[in-house]
Parts: C-alpha cells; structure tokens; sequence
C-alpha cells in the first residue's frame, strides 16, 4: 500500500544512510536508481557504472557479512556526486535526522519570503540573460522569463482545430515508484505530462512538437531546480547550486529543447465583462489567485487563474492544445469540476464532452463569439526551464456575469481570490508591484493587461505596459 510524505515521517524512518535516504525521497526502488543513474550517466558522459548488488552494499553501509563497504571506483563516486550533489563520504555516511513536519513547514514559510524580484535577478545574474522585463505604472519589473523576438507580441487566437500543436510520441509509461504527496500538505500524483520538442509561436498561430514524459521523472529532475534556488536565496546564498549546474548549466541548454526535458504550462488573465454598478461603470472583473500551499509549484504566490500543467487528461492526442487545457482549468478552478483535477484517479473517459460540462462552461460554448481565447505571449522561465504559454481569456457578454458570476469558487490550488476592476487604475498598479507574484503569473498578468488595453475600449484604464529590451533602462 502507497503511503503519503507525511506518513512516511510520522513513522519514524531511520535510514542507514544518506544515499539510502536521498534514492528513498526521491520515491525510488533500487531497481529504479540503477535505471535511472545509467540513463543519467550516458546523458552526461559519465563513465561510472552501478548495479544493483554494488547499490544494495552502498546503501545499507556495508558488505554483505558485514565488512565495511569501502570506497566506490572513482568513476562511481563521480556519477553519485554528481546525480546528488553531495560528496561521496557524506552519502555513505548515517544521515542527519529526517526533518518533522514542521520542519518542513518552516523551510515552507523561508521559501516563501523569497521574494519574486530576488529570484529573478539571481537567475539573469547566474545565465547572465536578459529576460522579460516591462515598464508599468512608473516601475521597471523584471521576470526570470527569457524568449525570442516576437514571443511578446502574439495575440493569437486559441480556436478549435488547426494544425497547433503536434504529439510525436505515444503513452508516456505509468510509474509505481511516485506518491501523492512528496512533502506534508502537498497534493501531487503521477501523470503524463507534455513535454516541449521545438515552438513556433506566431501571431497567426502556435505550430510545435511534443513528446510525452512522466509527472514523476519531471519532479525527480527539473522540479528540484525551484527549491535549490529558493533555500540557497533564503539562506543568502546564489553560488552553490549543483543541480542546476548539472541539469541546466547556462542559456543554451536552457534553449535545447529536444535534448533536455522541458514540460510546462498555459495561464491566463481571465476578465468578464460585468454591467456598470452604483459610481462603477461598465468594466471586467479581474481574477488573480493566491496560491495554495497544498500546490506543487509557488506556493503562496499570487498568480493569473486559471493556471494549468500542460498535460493530457485522458487523450493524449486530443487534449495537445493549449486552448483545450485552459478550458479544462476553468471547469476545473473556476467551476468546480472535480473528476477533470488531474491529481486524483481518472475514470472518466471524456470528461471534457458536452454533457459533462458545467452549466456555466456549457453557456460559454453554446455560441461562438461568447468565449474570446488568446495566446499573449510565450517563454523559457529559468526558474525551473519550463515553457509557460501567456494567455488572455474574455468573455465580452454581460450576461455571463449576471447568470453565473455567483458560480466562480476557486478550488484547493487556492488559498483565496481576489476581483479586480478593469477600471481601477491605482489598484491595479499596486497589484503589478506586489513582490508576491510567481514570475510566470506576472508575465501573463502584464500580457494580459496590454492586450486588454488594446481589445477593452471604454471598459479599461489599466496601467501602460511597455516591454523593455536589452538597451532600455
């Protein structure tokens, strides 16, 4: 039987050592280390080679009639230290003891206090890249976004069909080896995820390639990257990270993507047109989220809703769009559709087919100029190499809100919600300066608002948003 983080350190585990503990955190057999240290190693060019009796030793200390394990070849420690970033001694020596829940809980509240403008200047600093950066409301904000010319000014429509996005590869394998919860609190489960071959985001349209990859091998790699990076900031630190100097070195592997695994997602600043009220005039209402610490990704920034993994729900081939997986997140963190949350178990076969639908979704699709979908923008985010699809979501028809702006409840993701006016200026410019935001929710907040300033006629007095390049200061 699967058991969560929390029972795990509730029970008292004692490991031998601390190779034996860091291949058990990372939710592995030794079978699947051995695996998955050969596939690391020829994708490294490392020469050192491990089996799975040699591991076994390794792991519990010692030899199998008790004689001291000794020293690994050279080669071998090379490959541990690297895959870890830990020296070899330490790895074969007992483990400090495992963190309690509220030691989690306080590692938790010091990532927290990192503060988004921190992790993107660490991150130009360390690829020496000039990301996205834009001028609002008098204030130069810089993200840890990084793209190419013309990524920033898309405005493309997201419509059914199309040639869009294309699937290569078939079913990413199930993994037994994951859990529900890799900490205390944290809601996570394996799934197929997308992962990104090559882009060609246009105005008329977003072309590329995808391949399938495996939730678990996403969170046993390019995941670990955002939490090196935040305890290192925590603890005033920039210069000692080895994960990211092993899994995304400098701004061309950052790039590579057919020879790295770069998974990510689509979020959107979604605004509804709403009737004028009492001094208030005809605007749209603005939904930004605070997100949960139940999530795997930011926890308690504030970010654009919906937010969404790029993954298939129970079609591969099918749910490939990004306009599929931002109407399945609304239904899912706007509407509350349950069986569509892609961390519990699916039986659905279609959960996204018109008669499973929410009321207020089917409205939406009924007629086709009631639901206006938009890719803003597109970009690489250093924080952990993702793609992050910037999106913009408008329903222009004031009835949608008079019908079911009563139905909008945000789901678990959410620690709260918070409705902004289209109209107000000066809140909205304290709300781009809140140091709280996840860079990628910024980013898609400040697309959102110059597409909007564009499309929004009298409905909108938002800030001016101006892009930035490499010789504006």
């Amino acid at each position: 039987m699967r058991r969560s983080a929390s029972a795990q350190l509730q029970s008292g585990t004692r490991y031998r050592t601390l190779l034996e503990q860091k291949i058990r955190e990372r939710r592995l057999t030794l079978e699947e280390f051995v695996e998955f240290a050969e596939v690391f190693a020829r994708e490294h060019g490392e020469p050192g080679t491990l089996s799975h009796r040699h591991l076994r030793r390794l792991v519990a200390g010692h030899g199998e009639n008790g004689a001291p394990v000794g020293q690994p070849r050279p080669a071998t420690a090379r490959l541990l230290e690297r895959i870890f970033g830990v020296g070899i001694e330490e790895l074969l020596a007992p483990p400090p003891d495992r963190p309690t829940a509220h030691e989690v809980s306080d590692r938790r509240v010091r990532r927290a206090r990192v503060g988004r403008p921190d992790i993107a200047e660490a991150l130009r600093h360390y690829y020496g890249a000039d990301t996205y950066r834009f001028r609002c409301a008098g204030t130069e904000l810089v993200t840890s976004i990084v793209g190419m010319p013309g990524w920033l000014d898309l405005g493309c429509l997201l419509v059914p069909g199309g040639k869009g996005l294309r699937l290569i590869s078939g079913p990413a394998r199930d993994s037994e080896r994951f859990e529900d919860a890799r900490e205390p609190g944290v809601r996570m489960a394996d799934a197929p995820l997308y992962q990104l071959l090559d882009v060609d985001p246009q105005p008329s349209g977003l072309t590329g390639t995808l391949g399938l990859t495996s939730f678990v091998d996403y969170a046993l790699t390019a995941d670990l990257l955002e939490g090196e990076l935040l305890d290192a900031l925590a603890a005033g630190e920039r210069g000692d990270l080895p994960l990211r100097e092993s899994l995304l070195p400098d701004v061309e592997a950052v790039f590579d993507l057919p020879n790295r695994l770069c998974a990510g997602g689509a979020l959107a600043l979604c605004a509804i047109a709403r009737p004028a009220s009492g001094e208030r005039g005809p605007d749209y209402a603005l939904l930004v989220q605070q997100r949960s610490d139940q999530v795997l990704n930011m926890a308690r920034r504030l970010s654009v809703i919906p937010k969404a993994f790029h993954q298939p729900l129970r079609d591969p081939s099918g749910d490939v769009s990004i306009r599929a997986t931002l109407l399945r997140e609304m239904e899912e963190e706007l509407f509350g559709r349950v069986e569509v949350d892609s961390t519990g178990a699916q039986r659905v076969a279609a959960p996204m087919h018109p008669s499973r639908l929410s009321e207020p979704m089917r409205w939406l699709l009924d007629e086709p100029d009631r639901l206006r979908m938009e890719c803003t923008g597109f970009g690489l985010n250093l924080v952990s190499g993702n793609y992050e699809f910037a999106g913009l979501i408008v329903i222009d028809d004031e009835e949608f809100w008079a019908r079911y702006g009563g139905h909008i409840e945000a789901n678990w993701e959410a620690a709260g919600l918070t409705v902004y006016s289209s109209l107000d200026y000066e809140l909205n410019a304290e709300l781009v300066a809140d140091e709280r935001w996840s860079n990628e929710g910024l980013f898609a907040l400040l697309q959102g608002f110059r597409r909007l300033g564009d499309i929004g006629g009298e409905r909108v007095r938002l800030p001016d948003v101006t892009p930035l390049t490499a010789t504006e200061r």
